[in-house]
């Protein structure tokens, strides 16, 4: 009864009400988006693992590590899997079919990787084929690759056209997995180096590591540290979250700009449905007034504009919500380059909830005051 007696006062004016709880939708969609742009940003640092560290070269990671570090590595104790690779920089074709694709050291660095699934047959025709190579879902989709296809790479950083033959398309194990990632044999890339430039052979650009309790990460990094230091290639070891993070401070001013737009949104519409209620208010001064002479008091009055301010917001806030899935696809779809993993989180669609409820709850914060404060006398000279 009450909600029916809700919706009819938030009705009254319906093209008004309407206008209102478009604008909030829009509003909410807009929020949605943007938060999801935040949460693509971080989806590396989501699916990252706490029982993995990354070393690199201490001055930068664009400064290689001898292969010889491995054997040292896998002796520290705690240390249960060490692999490496390599940052390829490759593009298919032409520059703009960028994507990122590593020389990896396949057979440890897939056990290490359990959240890459490939099939069995898949997994040993690529570890078998020395120029073999496997691919995300959505790169194999992208480029319309099936296994077997012979592809060919453009080196940038190292030079040549690297013939290729895929064996496998992995899947993510969880939907914040990314599958725009492309992967071959470190051996097939060093043994080309041996013979065009053997100065930058038995060299890897990373080691991934993987550790047997992730509470010691700090302590086995120190040692791996500690192991290299005053070495000609000193290293630094940290978590891969921490490795994901350092990444995306770079970006970190676009992404606080990002979260103030978002913020700046909800503040625009918060006003506009404050401003509706206000004028709802105002005309209905003379209601209220004769509720409040029937023995209905100041509360009762005021939880029923709250209650109308409510549905307004959360109708145009649930509005927005399903419309943030196939907004964020097409958006997704149109910067899968950049952002490899592009999906409306749980998180996202909480925080777009509360902000359609704190828009509801704020916008009849006024309202409620005016109608409390007016007295009785001055509202009933509005009736009629």
């Amino acid at each position: 009864m009450l909600l029916k007696i809700l919706l009819r006062n938030a009705f009254r004016h319906k093209l008004r009400t309407v206008l209102t709880i478009c604008g909030i939708a829009v509003a909410i969609m807009a929020f949605g988006l943007l938060r999801t742009v935040v949460s693509a940003w971080y989806a590396g640092v989501e699916a990252s693992s706490a029982n993995r560290l990354i070393t690199r070269n201490a001055t930068s990671l664009v400064f290689p590590l001898p292969l010889a570090y491995k054997d040292k590595i896998r002796s520290i104790e705690g240390v249960t899997l060490v692999s490496y690779g390599n940052w390829f920089g490759g593009v298919y074709i032409t520059e703009r079919n960028f994507f990122a694709n590593f020389a990896i050291e396949p057979r440890v660095y897939l056990e290490q990787y359990p959240e890459y699934v490939l099939s069995g047959q898949e997994k040993e025709a690529f570890l078998r084929d020395r120029r073999g190579c496997i691919a995300g879902a959505n790169l194999a989709r992208r480029f319309n690759w099936k296994v077997g296809d012979n592809i060919t790479l453009k080196g940038t950083i190292f030079p040549g056209d690297w013939e290729l033959v895929l064996r496998g398309i992995y899947r993510g194990r969880e939907d914040n997995i990314d599958e725009n990632q492309f992967f071959f044999h470190w051996d097939y890339l060093n043994e080309s180096l041996r013979k065009t430039q053997p100065g930058r052979a038995d060299q890897v650009g990373f080691y991934v590591i993987t550790i047997a309790h992730a509470q010691e990460a700090a302590m086995i990094s120190d040692r791996i540290d500690a192991l290299f230091r005053n070495s000609f290639a000193e290293t630094h070891t940290e978590t891969e979250k921490a490795f994901q993070l350092g990444f995306v401070s770079l970006s970190e001013a676009i992404l606080t700009a990002i979260r103030l737009i978002s913020l700046v949104v909800i503040a625009i519409i918060m006003a506009v449905a404050a401003n509706t209620m206000g004028m709802s208010v105002r005309e209905r001064l003379g209601e209220y007034a004769v509720l409040k002479t029937l023995g209905f008091g100041n509360l009762y009055v005021s939880l029923i504009i709250l209650g109308e301010s409510l549905v307004i917001a959360l109708l145009g806030g649930l509005m927005g919500m399903a419309g943030t899935f196939p907004a964020s696809q097409m958006v997704g779809r149109a910067v899968g380059d950049y952002f490899p993993v592009f999906m409306v989180t749980r998180q996202t669609l909480c925080l777009a909830f509360s902000a359609a409820l704190l828009v509801g709850v704020v916008a009849s914060l006024f309202p409620m005051w005016r109608a409390s404060t007016v007295p009785v006398a001055e509202g009933l000279r509005r009736v009629g």
